[in-house]
C-alpha cells in the first residue's frame, strides 16, 4: 500500500515539474523567479527539490533565484553556505560541461520555505528592476563562446566562492557577490555582455571590500592585543 502511495506521489511531483517547466518557457527571467516562488512546497523547501523545479535547462534561472535572497537582509542560518555551495556547483558543471551533481549534504538541507518565500518575493523586485535596464544581445563578444565563456563561468564559481565567505553578520557581504551572480545570471540567459560586465566589476569591488575587512579586522586585533598586553 505504502508503495504506491510513494509511486503516486512521486507522479504528483513530476506532474508538477513538468508545469512548472511549462510556465518557465517565459521570456522575462522576473515572471520564471515568480513562478518558481509560487511552486515552492509548504513548510520546508530541499535545494534538490527547487532543482527538480526548475529543471536541469535553467541552472542559470536556479542561479539567479539563489541569488535573490540576499537582495534584502535576511537571517536564514546556512543559507550563505547551501545556496553558494550550489552556484559553485552549477559554475563548475558549466565550465565541465557536465550535468549538475549536487552532495546529499547540500541537496537535501532543509531550508523553512515561509521565512525564504518572503525574503525571495522582496528580493525579486531587485530582479524585476535589473530586468528592464538588461538587453539581449548587446556588447554580444562578451557573451561569446570559447574563452570568453571559460571565463564568465570562472566568474560565476569566483562570485559562489565569495558569497560562502565567512562574513555574513557584516553589511553587504552577501549582498555584493550575490549582485555579481545576478548579473552574470542575467547577462549570461539574454546574452547581454553589458550585464556580464557589470556581474565582474561587483566581483572585483567585493574582493576590495573583503580584503578591507580583513585588513581592518587585522588592524583592530592587532591594536586590542597591544593593549591588553601593554605594549608600545
Amino acid at each position: 500500500m505504502s508503495g504506491i502511495q510513494d509511486n503516486t506521489g512521486k507522479e504528483g511531483n513530476l506532474h508538477l515539474c513538468k508545469s512548472v517547466q511549462e510556465e518557465l518557457r517565459t521570456d522575462s527571467l522576473g515572471e520564471k523567479l515568480d513562478v518558481v516562488v509560487a511552486n515552492l512546497p509548504a513548510g520546508e523547501v530541499t535545494l534538490a527539490e527547487i532543482r527538480d523545479l526548475v529543471g536541469q535547462d535553467g541552472l542559470l534561472i536556479l542561479t539567479a533565484f539563489l541569488t535573490i535572497v540576499f537582495m534584502v537582509p535576511v537571517s536564514i542560518p546556512g543559507v550563505s553556505t547551501v545556496f553558494g555551495a550550489g552556484i559553485l556547483l552549477i559554475g563548475i558543471s558549466r565550465l565541465l560541461g557536465r550535468s549538475l551533481w549536487l552532495p546529499r549534504w547540500i541537496a537535501y538541507r532543509v531550508l523553512p520555505v515561509d521565512k525564504l518565500r518572503v525574503s525571495l518575493k522582496r528580493g525579486s523586485v531587485w530582479v524585476h528592476r535589473l530586468e528592464r535596464v538588461s538587453r539581449p544581445h548587446r556588447m554580444n563578444k562578451l557573451a561569446s563562446t570559447g574563452l570568453v565563456e571559460t571565463v564568465n563561468n570562472c566568474a560565476l564559481i569566483a562570485g559562489a566562492v565569495l558569497l560562502m565567505a565567512p562574513f555574513g553578520l557584516i553589511p553587504f557581504s552577501n549582498t555584493l557577490p550575490a549582485l555579481a551572480l545576478l548579473f552574470l545570471a542575467i547577462g549570461l540567459l539574454e546574452r547581454d555582455g553589458l550585464c556580464i560586465l557589470l556581474g565582474h566589476l561587483a566581483n572585483f569591488v567585493t574582493v576590495i571590500y573583503f580584503a578591507f575587512l580583513m585588513i581592518g579586522g587585522t588592524a583592530a586585533i592587532y591594536e586590542l592585543w597591544r593593549r591588553i598586553t601593554g605594549n608600545g
